[in-house]
């Protein structure tokens, strides 16, 4: 039921976005992956277990998390959740169950993980377009001096079958697949793209650069989901609850979004030009005050004060992964926490690190 409530808010606030908001005619849709942990309970460790270089006892249950996301508005269209490691739990595979979500004409954009054979000959049997940074493995021995050049450092090239069988895929599902594949190399900014848009008159050079910066909006919706709604650890102690709790977290930011859509069409403005935050932080306030919900003069004041606050256009930013502050200096737990209570009875605690 959660679920289905999230892709409908998606869906009907994706579908509220207007003509300006494609792209060369067609609806971009963003995929990317996250990991979040979960309490350190038995049941969840059998589900998503804790990294295997931490010792038991010590680490959490991490799961994965692939979204897609509408370009245009933010509004998350569907998500999957799985392991970290193991069968079924990359990313190719989780995104591999949403794949329903794109319908024929849209444009999917990802980041290098996706630019697989195996993706690529799936989304053009689908009829859906894709763009993705070439795989750092293949990025290594591109030669823009073969295939059939389009421009400078812009060329078509013909991706060959692999020969070995995944164990996810079936010997039907490998068999249909195409001996080949024809899809555009190009070099732009340092970075190679790939495309299955092969026409440089009616998609040209520049227009997938811009288009490939758009990218990083799917880290800032990840970040408003993870950092500012606060989902980086779950708190539920089973796996079943895990997921339902996700999934409140996904509505609950689709929510949000929809009040950003609905202030961006009052002040005729783009919805990726409002704040995620500040309407957070308005809606808390707003919801405080424990106003009718049906006053429809209170509720415009909301929207107005939501499109007063915009987010700076500042393309090519670059930070430092870095923190200005230090963490208290307390080292890290190095055996189960039992073990150092019962050290602490018998030695006492360690003298403070200076």
């Amino acid at each position: 039921m959660l679920s289905t409530l999230v892709r409908h808010t998606g869906s009907l606030i994706a579908a509220g976005a207007h003509d300006t908001w494609l792209w060369n005619g067609s609806r971009v849709r963003l995929v990317d992956g996250t990991t979040v942990t979960l309490p350190d309970t038995v049941a969840n460790q059998a589900t998503y277990p804790q990294q295997s270089s931490q010792k038991p006892g010590l680490g959490f249950p991490i799961c994965r998390i692939v979204a897609v996301t509408c370009l245009s508005t933010g509004a998350v269209l569907n998500a999957a959740m799985g392991n970290f490691k193991g069968k079924g739990g990359c990313e190719q595979a989780l995104l591999r169950t949403l794949l329903d979500t794109f319908e024929p004409g849209d444009m999917m954009l990802g980041d290098a993980f996706f630019g697989t054979y195996f993706l690529l000959a799936e989304l053009q049997s689908r009829h859906v377009n894709a763009l993705f940074e070439q795989h750092g493995a293949r990025k290594r021995s591109t030669d823009f001096s073969k295939g059939k050049k389009l421009g400078s450092r812009d060329h078509l090239i013909t991706l060959i079958k692999p020969k070995m069988r995944p164990h996810w895929m079936t010997v039907e599902q490998y068999s249909a697949m195409p001996a080949s594949l024809v899809i555009r190399e190009l070099e732009v900014s340092g970075k190679t793209l790939i495309t299955t848009l092969t026409c440089p008159v009616s998609v040209p050079k520049e227009a997938l650069k811009a288009l490939y910066k758009s990218r990083w909006q799917v880290e800032l919706d990840i970040r408003n989901i993870k950092t500012t709604l606060g989902m980086e650890t779950l708190s539920c102690k089973t796996p079943q609850m895990g997921e339902k709790e996700m999934w409140v977290y996904l509505l609950a930011y689709n929510l949000i979004r929809l009040l950003m859509a609905q202030s961006a069409l009052m002040a005729d403005v783009l919805p990726r030009t409002l704040s995620f935050k500040h309407t957070l932080q308005l809606w808390l306030s707003w919801s405080g005050t424990r106003k009718q919900t049906d006053d429809r003069d209170a509720i415009s004041s909301l929207l107005l004060l939501v499109a007063e606050q915009s987010v700076g256009n500042r393309p090519g930013r670059i930070e430092p992964r870095a923190i200005k502050r230090r963490p208290k200096p307390y080292p890290l737990l190095t055996k189960p926490r039992h073990e150092v209570r019962e050290d602490i009875k018998k030695q006492g605690h360690p003298k403070k690190i200076k």
